[in-house]
């Protein structure tokens, strides 16, 4: 992979990971493992824009084991999620300014030109990502 092709793919994972993974709307409704250590670390973080995200991540060694373990499995979701969408992305979104739900929002456009594999994992159920 070149060098050009590996920096978008990090910007593809993260942006992807950062929408598909955390669902802090979820968390911010009060479901999951996290939503006591949300409750208790990070109560006052408006959800939205990288905020929760941060806080988590700010609070990482202070979370549940249970938190912690959702957390694991949500980054391997989201590798998997970007993995799988990654020539997609790079196909029909490479204009696409990652964040904000914008490069997951492209690809929903493409529903009959993405492969089946993105397609699979962008329709799946937030948790199971």
């Amino acid at each position: 992979m070149d060098r050009r092709r590996k920096k978008w793919f990090v910007w593809v994972a993260i942006a992807l990971g950062m929408i598909l993974w955390f669902g802090t709307d979820v968390y911010a409704q009060g479901g999951g493992p996290c939503a006591e250590d949300i409750a208790k670390f990070c109560k006052d973080v408006q959800p939205g824009g990288g905020r929760l995200v941060k806080c988590m991540r700010e609070h990482q060694k202070d979370l549940s084991p249970a938190c912690q373990q959702e957390i694991r499995e949500g980054e391997k979701r989201w590798r998997e999620t970007a993995q799988a969408c990654h020539d997609d992305a790079l196909r029909f979104c490479k204009d696409v300014k990652p964040g904000g739900g914008r490069l997951v929002q492209c690809l929903k456009e493409h529903p009959d030109e993405i492969s089946a594999e993105c397609k699979e994992r962008l329709a799946q159920p937030r948790k199971n990502r």
